[in-house]
């Protein structure tokens, strides 16, 4: 089947929300719009498609949302794969829906149930890669990453202030599970003094003597930054062992800890800062703007040549598209060349 005027395209936000996600949204419809295309938002990610919940998109639906944060199609962690018929309701609704392709646009969960489904001969999809944590692979960046960063360091350089007129320690703890790239790009732009990431193992011992380092060179306050997946030798710090839909824990706490441990350990008060969802919410930046912009045109596009079971990627300044097993067989971490830049500012 050809793409041709008159034809029917879903859309779905799965996963956690981050900033740039309207802006696709809007650029799917706008595109679809200009090409004679119909296009259907399902509400709630997957969980949408397992209940047949579904509105129609036009131009007045996305009037107005290219600044808004968050999906005005909802979203949720829902694995079709883990529910007991599910795959075949979004097999049946699918076709209920009369869709001739849809745009997944999440992270690897959401993008990795969209690569089975194609392969289960489900339907036609294209993905769009969305996570703030920016460790999917095959694309430089994905939107909702750049947002967060400055969200993170304008809260870093606002603890600066506070940590020197009270000369304390603060610990801010940062989004990143699997991947520190939060950490480390907030981290160095804010000015951070010590980073922990998940990619290596942190010795406290080791931060506590860079601490120590400072003071004694006259330094009365410090900045740690601590990714939430952060990973500490010979210790393992969860706060909650139960797990989602996807297999993943849910994580929070190591700020605290870390916190506590400095305080134990160097005798200088600390205080942690944990940012949270706050790097999440409001108004994308105009890179992810853009970069949400120029992919959902992009996944228009691939519908238009029948380009199914492939994600939308960016490489370089160029928009090109890659296979999505590929995107979701393994994360994409911090390399050792960020590290060891982080490292010249330790101290």
């Amino acid at each position: 089947m050809a793409a041709q005027k008159g034809m029917t395209i879903g859309i779905l936000t799965g996963g956690g929300d981050c900033p740039g996600l309207n802006p696709v949204i809007r650029a799917v419809v706008r595109k679809a719009e200009k090409e004679g295309i119909k296009v259907l938002g399902i509400r709630n990610g997957w969980k949408g498609m397992i209940e047949n919940d579904t509105f129609e998109l036009n131009l007045d639906s996305v009037s107005g949302i290219l600044p808004k944060g968050g999906t005005i199609l909802g979203t949720s962690r829902t694995n079709p794969y883990k529910k007991e018929g599910a795959v075949d309701k979004v097999r049946e609704n699918y076709k209920k829906m009369g869709l001739y392709a849809l745009v997944a646009t999440g992270g690897e969960d959401t993008l990795g149930v969209a690569s089975k489904l194609v392969k289960d001969g489900v339907g036609n999809f294209v993905g769009v890669p969305k996570t703030i944590d920016n460790d999917l692979a095959c694309t430089d960046y994905t939107f909702g990453f750049d947002t967060a960063v400055n969200i993170a360091m304008e809260c870093i350089d606002r603890l600066h202030t506070t940590a020197e007129s009270h000369h304390r320690i603060l610990v801010a703890e940062v989004m990143g599970r699997h991947a520190g790239w939060i950490a480390v790009e907030a981290g160095i732009a804010g000015g951070a003094d010590y980073i922990l990431m998940p990619e290596e193992a942190t010795d406290l011992d080791e931060v506590c003597e860079s601490i120590k380092h400072r003071h004694a060179r006259g330094k009365t306050f410090s900045i740690i930054v601590v990714a939430e997946g952060a990973q500490l030798k010979n210790q393992d710090i969860t706060k909650d062992k139960s797990l989602d839909e996807f297999g993943h824990v849910k994580l929070g706490g190591i700020g605290d800890y870390v916190a506590k441990e400095i305080e134990k350990r160097t005798g200088f008060e600390t205080r942690v800062s944990v940012f949270g969802h706050i790097q999440r919410g409001g108004s994308p930046t105009a890179f992810d703007r853009i970069l949400g912009t120029r992919f959902g045109v992009k996944a228009v596009e691939l519908i238009m040549q029948k380009k199914f079971g492939r994600m939308v990627a960016l490489s370089g300044n160029a928009i090109i598209d890659v296979p999505l097993e590929d995107a979701v067989k393994a994360l994409k971490t911090v390399d050792k060349e960020w590290f060891d830049l982080a490292r010249v500012f330790f101290g």
